[in-house]
């Protein structure tokens, strides 16, 4: 474990241009750290990788933190290089091998679509989920579940929001940090799509349309059928409730 001066020390050197100090001290807090790695990569055991070869990607990630955090970051190392091992690590198991999404639900998925479009021209709006559902005769909850299952994986580091004045991004987890602006124990939660599951069924829906198929509040009411401080409402619940199962999961 390196004291905070001598990490300072060789975090400094390790961002330097000068390739023969920086890989020395790249190396130094890389050995340092490796029990971070293997503790992360052991979480994607039994899926069919070897073992060396994540640990190999998990390594990658480390690098990427190293190059790019910067001491004026609230937070400590260890806290930002684990989203950045599990990314490194989840992208090369999501480019080996994607998720396989069942034949039936692709197609109902194709219908949906389909039944979307054609709803939509002969109302001259976007039809509701509700709608869509009775077209089809099935359970509004099929429907949302058809369409999520086609849509790509949300991260919790999605970027939600890029000012036009080129400032900061803003990320789904800057919408989920805590009041108190603590360190929230979560940064290395996989991805959002996990804890969707848990959520009520409206609230689901909600968060579904809004990070998921990127709508608007308002256009997400006229999907739902509710008014836009409505899905404000349930929005803000639904991101309260994430809140509460990352910090306890």
């Amino acid at each position: 474990m390196l004291k905070e001066e001598e990490f300072k020390e060789l975090l400094t050197k390790a961002q330097s241009a000068d390739i023969s100090i920086s890989d020395q001290a790249k190396e130094r807090i890389l050995e340092t750290n490796l029990n971070l790695v293997r503790s992360i990569v052991h979480r994607f055991t039994n899926r069919g990788y070897e073992w060396d070869d994540l640990f190999q990607i998990g390594c990658i990630g480390l690098l990427k933190a190293i190059e790019r955090f910067d001491l004026g970051f609230n937070v400590k190392f260890s806290t930002y290089a684990v989203p950045m091992i599990i990314g490194e690590i989840r992208r090369y198991i999501r480019d080996d091998n994607p998720v396989k999404v069942s034949r039936p639900l692709k197609e109902l998925a194709f219908r949906v679509h389909k039944t979307q479009e054609k709803l939509q021209g002969n109302l001259g709006r976007e039809p509701t989920i509700t709608e869509i559902a009775k077209e089809l005769s099935l359970a509004p909850q099929e429907i949302v579940s058809a369409l999520e299952a086609v849509q790509p994986q949300v991260s919790l580091y999605e970027q939600t929001f890029q000012s036009s004045d080129g400032g900061d991004a803003i990320h789904l987890l800057d919408q989920l940090v805590l009041a108190d602006g603590q360190d929230s124990g979560y940064f290395d939660k996989l991805a959002l799509r996990e804890v969707l599951t848990r959520l009520p069924v409206k609230e689901r829906t909600v968060i579904y349309l809004r990070f998921f198929a990127d709508k608007t509040q308002a256009e997400i009411a006229t999907i739902i059928g509710l008014s836009q401080v409505q899905v404000s409402r349930i929005e803000k619940q639904a991101l309260k409730i994430i809140r509460k199962l990352l910090q306890t999961s």
